[in-house]
């Protein structure tokens, strides 16, 4: 299955992200501004309502969310943000989608050919790698807090599509409509999550090992370090162990 969204799940677990907190509400209120030039009501507007949510999860105050959406509605003046997905390849021929918000359209391109060609890999042509994803909820839990059964009942009954074993964890794909009534239920029942997204889900993966799984995960970092990216997919896989020790 999915070894980016396995790293993501080590990334949680040992705090990673909560040293780049004020990237990731940098990116988090992008998203709910670029979401909102469909209208700011979350009610109405599915992608802005995901985009709110995340942002609670990550504790952003209530004002950063409102002044957000007030940019995206055009109440407030702010940046005006060109939405754009690179595609490319990584070590061992891995499929990669870089997801782009940003003011200037050529410095993003520049950046992000420059980071693929430095770790390995090399931008494709629009069209190359896409069509291997298709947008779904996933919702990751630690196997022990929650037993295989509990949470098949709720995949079941809620509109999930599939429940699969990922070692420490279970995975909940879901259609990205049923994403939010799937992660409900599973917050009612006291499950805690260790991720919960939508996300762009690869049909097929590609298993790395050794030195080129460790470039892709350098590769990866890179890309996710770029101000003007917002995230990175891709079909790679690797051991936990070998992504333990990049992580470290």
């Amino acid at each position: 299955m999915s070894g980016h969204s396995k790293w993501a799940t080590i990334k949680h677990k040992k705090g990673a992200l909560d040293a780049k907190r004020g990237k990731i509400f940098t990116r988090l209120i992008k998203e709910i501004t670029i979401a909102a030039r469909a209208g700011g009501d979350p009610d109405g507007n599915p992608r802005l309502r995901t985009a709110v949510l995340a942002a609670k999860a990550e504790n952003m105050p209530a004002d950063n969310i409102k002044r957000a959406i007030q940019r995206g509605t055009g109440e407030l003046e702010g940046a005006t943000y060109e939405e754009v997905t690179f595609e490319g390849y990584g070590p061992g021929g891995v499929a990669i989608l870089v997801d782009v918000l940003t003011d200037n359209r050529n410095r993003a391109v520049s950046e992000i050919r420059h980071t693929f060609a430095k770790n390995g890999g090399n931008m494709g042509e629009t069209g190359s790698v896409k069509f291997m994803f298709s947008k779904k909820g996933l919702i990751a839990v630690e196997k022990s807090v929650a037993d295989e059964e509990k949470l098949m009942d709720i995949v079941l009954e809620h509109g999930g599509e599939d429940l699969s074993d990922q070692g420490d964890t279970w995975e909940i794909i879901t259609d990205p409509h049923a994403f939010e009534a799937v992660l409900a239920a599973v917050r009612a029942a006291g499950i805690p999550t260790v991720m919960s997204e939508v996300t762009m889900v690869a049909s097929t993966y590609t298993k790395l090992e050794g030195p080129v799984a460790s470039q892709m995960i350098r590769l990866l970092e890179a890309l996710e370090d770029l101000d003007d990216v917002q995230n990175v997919h891709s079909n790679f896989d690797m051991d936990a162990e070998q992504m333990e020790h990049a992580a470290g």
